[in-house]
């Protein structure tokens, strides 16, 4: 998101939690980014008094914090950041919660314990939309050698996008009316693809048939039991997209708009270069 920003040539300050202390991977990572031009600013969700002064050099606020239960689940400490917001009262543009997803307001019938996901991004979108701060909704989601498992008969579409292309999108709505107070959705047409075709993708690659196999609704779900959390997420949210066919079988309506119609000039990497 830090790169796509500074390559539309946009003024781009970062976040720096003094809670990172001496990880170096991050440190790393924070000072390329101020080689390539970005400003780094120092505030913590811990120190409410320094985020308001972070929230008040900016006029766009683009929110990453994980919201994937392997890695870090943060998406609630995003009030902290809309109360920061709220008392700054400078951010007139744009705020970008973390979402990057499937549309929450979605998943209503979703299965427990992954709808967790969904119903704390629609706590995070309430607390937003009750202080009237402008905002834009991002729901976006990545892709199998020998042996591939597929779900139910694999024929169900999905849709696939590089991260870099997401990051692309996002930046161009923060200040494009179009999108003001909107979900976008990323669904680049050549990319809405179903798991079987992108096997097919692969084995046209590669020169081989992979070993295929497959495993219905009812097996994947049985496959919760006894797991830890983390993985029922997981296997929750996997069902939702390649069974329930989550991300293609809606209409996007008058409340939303899609991002490669909104922006034809950008050449998204479509999934036979990714693979």
């Amino acid at each position: 998101m830090v790169k796509a920003s500074l390559d539309q040539g946009r003024p781009t300050f970062v976040l720096q939690r003094p809670e990172i202390g001496l990880d170096i991977e991050k440190l790393q990572m924070l000072l390329s980014f101020k080689a390539k031009g970005a400003t780094l600013v120092e505030g913590s969700f811990a120190d409410h008094k320094s985020l308001v002064e972070a929230v008040k050099k900016v006029d766009v606020v683009i929110c990453t914090m994980s919201g994937v239960h392997f890695r870090s689940h943060n998406i609630l400490l995003q009030l902290k950041l809309v109360e920061a917001i709220k008392e700054a009262g400078n951010i007139h543009i744009r705020f970008l919660p973390s979402e990057f997803g499937m549309d929450p307001a979605r998943m209503g019938d979703a299965l427990e314990p992954g709808r967790v996901t969904f119903d704390e991004k629609m706590i995070v979108r309430k607390a937003i939309e009750e202080v009237n701060i402008p905002h834009t909704y991002l729901a976006a989601l990545t892709p199998p050698k020998e042996k591939v498992c597929l779900y139910g008969d694999g024929n169900v579409k999905a849709v696939f996008v590089d991260e870099y292309d997401i990051a692309t999108y996002t930046i161009k709505t923060i200040d494009d009316p179009r999108t003001l107070n909107k979900t976008v959705y990323m669904r680049p047409p050549e990319n809405i693809l179903s798991q079987r075709q992108i096997v097919e993708i692969w084995e046209k690659l590669t020169g081989k048939k992979l070993d295929k196999f497959s495993i219905s609704k009812e097996d994947f779900l049985a496959s919760m039991e006894g797991k830890d959390f983390t993985f029922q997420v997981g296997v929750g949210h996997f069902y939702h997209i390649y069974y329930d066919g989550c991300l293609t079988k809606f209409k996007i309506g008058e409340e939303g708009e899609e991002a490669a119609t909104l922006y034809p000039e950008v050449n998204y990497k479509r999934m036979d270069d990714y693979v």
